[in-house]
């Protein structure tokens, strides 16, 4: 009865004193003691909500947020350089660091206003330490770790691409196992997600990645030139002129057509769409910022070459996980998450080729797709429950460092490719 009462007291604060209480109401003395200390019990459960807050500086997004354990948002703040970077064509790491020392604080501050807590108030705080840009990576894990010793609060370390899997479960069902698609301006996965920590890698990108394709493509056809197009990702211009293309107007390669596993290879169609662009500005005398004659085609047409790739490495990814038995859910079920997971015609054409293979499409909403402090503060969430990679002891909060390149979970690539899986032109899922 001393350990209850001495547990009970408001002045406990961390998730591991409260999950001791509750272990010893419910192991040691049953249920006769949680009727017998219902109002002790009762006071835990007011006392074990639990507040995450989550900060990410992996590219060129400052962001910041705070969740509690019942999936709330309270607060978040997202400062984006993406306007800066635009105008100078592109990501320069330097440039990208400064522009997080100058706004982490601010970002910071605001999503804890909005949240109405105080720092003494939270029981931990996750931080992005990779995979990402090293210079940005820095600037997010320095504050962090500056809070977490100042505050004596636990560090939860997140990788970057697991955050992205798990940020569905935030606002959605989606029970482990189910499979994902990360795709984004660094990178494209294919994994199977097992637990919080758990992944098996079934595709991974071998040169450029979607995003990035996207965006040196727009660059190339000086798509900020034109109206409405300022301050735009290169992604999201190229989609908002392809609405009004035709997507079959220029005919793309058919990318690892021949490979019979899931990875993925974007540098060739990046190649040859800066091929047919120099033919056109050939063609047209086409000099300076002046865009090449039928720029919404063109940009219809890439969009879905780097598509129709992406749902035929797709495609084989669900034979083979049905193949190995890899989703044992009775609902099966296939998040897409990172930047390109707001594009809505890759999203579309991904749902048709779920469905026919019985999966079912989940995203989270395209504001959560693109890097935030959400879906940190999340993941620092699933690993506080999970009690998975919480660092307390402030030596090892010390010791935490970046890592500039990591991998996504277990690797078996080469099984996928030994598996053979041929996929006949008459299999594959239409798209349009």
């Amino acid at each position: 009865m001393n350990i209850i009462l001495q547990l009970s007291r408001k002045t406990f604060n961390t998730c591991i004193r409260k999950r001791l209480l509750l272990r010893h109401l419910q192991n040691e003395q049953g249920e006769r003691s949680l009727k017998q200390y219902c109002s002790i019990h009762t006071s835990v459960t007011l006392y074990c909500k639990t507040y995450i807050l989550g900060i990410e500086t992996s590219c060129d997004d400052t962001g910041a947020a705070v969740v509690d354990n019942g999936g709330n948002i309270l607060g978040e703040a997202l400062n984006s350089q993406t306007d800066i970077h635009v105008q100078l064509g592109g990501i320069i790491p330097p440039v990208a660091r400064d522009l997080h020392r100058q706004n982490i604080d601010d970002v910071v501050k605001l999503a804890m206003d909005r949240a109405k807590l105080k720092y003494e108030e939270l029981n931990a705080i996750a931080v992005t330490v990779k995979p990402g840009l090293a210079l940005s990576l820095a600037v997010g894990i320095n504050y962090a770790k500056d809070l977490a010793l100042k505050f004596r609060k636990p560090l939860i370390p997140i990788h970057h691409m697991e955050a992205h899997a798990l940020t569905p479960r935030i606002e959605t069902r989606i029970d482990f196992p189910y499979l994902v698609l990360l795709a984004s301006g660094g990178h494209c996965l294919l994994a199977a997600a097992q637990g919080v920590d758990q992944f098996k890698l079934i595709g991974k990108g071998q040169d450029n990645s979607p995003g990035e394709a996207f965006d040196k493509i727009a660059r190339r056809l000086k798509l900020i030139t034109l109206p409405g197009m300022q301050g735009l990702s290169g992604g999201a211009a190229i989609e908002q002129l392809a609405q009004r293309g035709d997507p079959k107007s220029i005919e793309f390669p058919n990318s690892l057509s021949k490979h019979p596993n899931c990875n993925f290879s974007f540098a060739g169609l990046q190649t040859q769409a800066n091929y047919f662009i120099a033919e056109i500005e050939k063609q047209n005398d086409i000099k300076g910022p002046e865009v090449i004659p039928g720029v919404a085609d063109f940009c219809a047409s890439f969009q879905y070459a780097i598509t129709r790739h992406i749902c035929q490495r797709v495609q084989r990814g669900l034979i083979y996980s049905d193949m190995k038995e890899l989703i044992t859910t009775d609902k099966k079920q296939m998040v897409l998450s990172g930047g390109v997971g707001s594009n809505m015609f890759v999203r579309r054409s991904l749902e048709k080729v779920c469905k026919h293979y019985n999966f079912e499409l989940v995203c989270p909403p395209p504001k959560l797709c693109t890097d935030n402090g959400v879906m940190i503060a999340w993941n620092g969430m699933e690993r506080l429950n999970a009690n998975c990679g919480v660092l307390e002891d402030e030596s090892a909060i010390k010791l935490v460092d970046l890592e500039h390149r990591a991998p996504l979970g277990m690797d078996i690539t080469q099984d996928v490719t030994e598996a053979g899986i041929k996929i006949r032109s008459s299999s594959k899922v239409k798209l349009l």
